[in-house]
């Protein structure tokens, strides 16, 4: 193996848990608003934006780029593209709606409420950053010892700052891909040969470290790159999206690339 290409999102960053505490964080403060349980009016937003982002025309191309309603509920989409532009012009609203959907689904009819609660959940999103505990032992081991690239789906806009909030980061890679910017997600093989051209290798010359089956490993199948699938929560498996091995903790892919 002469390269690595890893994931970012519940790969290197722990994503869900940053969601997760922004979610928190923004639940409690509507709780000194208004009487209402936190958890509950967590479970309703999450819910009632799920089910919004849907009914946007935005949705193939959210799809197709990778980006999904929490990332929705904080990003502002401010790229070049007309797929962006449209997600800017709804985004806002969207937002907003999320959040005032989620109170009336609790019996809390108040605009004001969300739409600050909606401003509130960027800011607390931003404010929580979590990288894996074994994330940076591990890079510092690869580094310059493999050709690194980070390959992830999502608006440049916000995969940018989710890595200016997680400086230390981007430094380990030689090359960063974001599907927005390239114009297909993974698990789209164009983006994968694309990462072949810019370092200049083979596939068999390749891993990819991923979290996620649909996404990470199907996309490297499809041009013969092996995979690592880390999957930290026991997922189940899939009959039909095989990885080449299958780890719980990123430590775990040392031994492998001794094979």
């Amino acid at each position: 193996m002469k390269a690595i290409f890893f994931d970012l999102d519940d790969t290197l960053l722990w994503d869900k848990k940053s969601v997760e505490a922004a979610f928190q964080k923004t639940c409690e403060y509507a709780a000194t608003k208004v009487t209402i349980d936190s958890i509950e009016l967590e479970q309703a937003v999450r819910a009632e934006a799920s089910a919004l982002y849907d009914t946007y025309e935005t949705r193939p191309f959210t799809q197709m780029i990778g980006i999904n309603p929490f990332e929705g509920l904080w990003g502002t989409f401010d790229d070049p593209g007309e797929g962006f532009q449209k997600m800017k012009a709804i985004i806002s609203e969207y937002q907003r709606e999320a959040w005032i959907r989620g109170l009336k689904n609790l019996g809390i009819d108040d605009a004001d409420l969300g739409s600050e609660l909606a401003l509130y959940f960027p800011q607390m999103r931003k404010e929580s950053p979590f990288v894996y505990e074994e994330t940076f032992e591990v890079l510092d081991q690869l580094k310059g010892k493999y050709t690194l690239l980070l390959m992830t789906n999502g608006s440049p806009s916000l995969q940018n700052i989710k890595l200016e909030i997680t400086p230390k980061i981007a430094p380990y890679f030689d090359h960063i891909i974001i599907s927005g910017a390239f114009g297909k997600g993974k698990p789209d093989p164009s983006i994968f040969e694309y990462a072949l051209d810019i370092v200049g290798l083979d596939a068999e010359e390749v891993l990819m470290v991923g979290d996620n089956l649909m996404t990470d490993i199907l996309g490297s199948a499809k041009v013969g790159i092996q995979s690592i699938w880390i999957n930290r929560e026991e997922k189940p498996v899939s009959e039909e999206v095989i990885p080449t091995y299958t780890i719980e903790n990123l430590r775990e892919l040392l031994p492998i690339l001794l094979k």
